[in-house]
């Protein structure tokens, strides 16, 4: 039987073109769709108990996400603007690694912040428990760790492929 053509770049004809990324992109596209969820499940009364009593800031807000982390219509925009720019940062290496630390420095001071600053203080801008401290926190170590420690080269063609030392593939070494 015949085998189709393939195209310049090794796939079949019929397979979609594929956009090769690197760990540090992936990361950087996958934080930016867990704040933009977040952003998003914090404005859908069903994942917000007290919805009807958000704030747009400060602490005098009801709306707990999954009933436990209080948010308030600012805290959901970061999220949206932060998990947005991650989607579009994702696209570059050096982009995407820039957002992982900023962000992560940036969430980490955030949560910090939430367990330092009383709930009383006129300081406290944000809805800041103990939950959503620690969230926050902990996402921004997570994030940042990311940016630190993910490769931001693509692996060798020949590794991708499952080539060994000599060129030959792993199938054909066998043989």
């Amino acid at each position: 039987m015949k085998e189709q053509p393939r195209s310049t770049t090794g796939h079949h004809w019929w397979e979609p073109e594929r956009r090769r990324t690197t760990a540090v992109q992936q990361g950087a596209t996958a934080a930016g769709w867990l704040f933009l969820l977040l952003g998003v499940m914090g404005f859908i009364p069903l994942f917000t108990p007290g919805f009807s009593g958000i704030s747009f800031a400060g602490n005098d807000t009801t709306a707990e996400l999954f009933g436990v982390f209080e948010v308030s219509v600012l805290t959901n925009l970061l999220h949206l603007v932060y998990g947005v720019t991650g989607l579009i940062m994702g696209w570059m290496v050096g982009a995407s690694v820039r957002y992982l630390i900023t962000g992560g420095v940036f969430f980490a001071l955030l949560g910090l912040y939430g367990l330092i600053v009383p709930d009383s203080s006129t300081a406290d801008f944000l809805p800041s428990n103990w939950p959503i401290a620690l969230l926050h926190l902990g996402l921004g170590i997570l994030v940042l760790l990311l940016g630190l420690l993910m490769p931001r080269t693509l692996p060798k063609e020949s590794e991708a492929r499952g080539e060994g030392d000599f060129g030959e593939t792993n199938r054909g070494a066998a043989r």
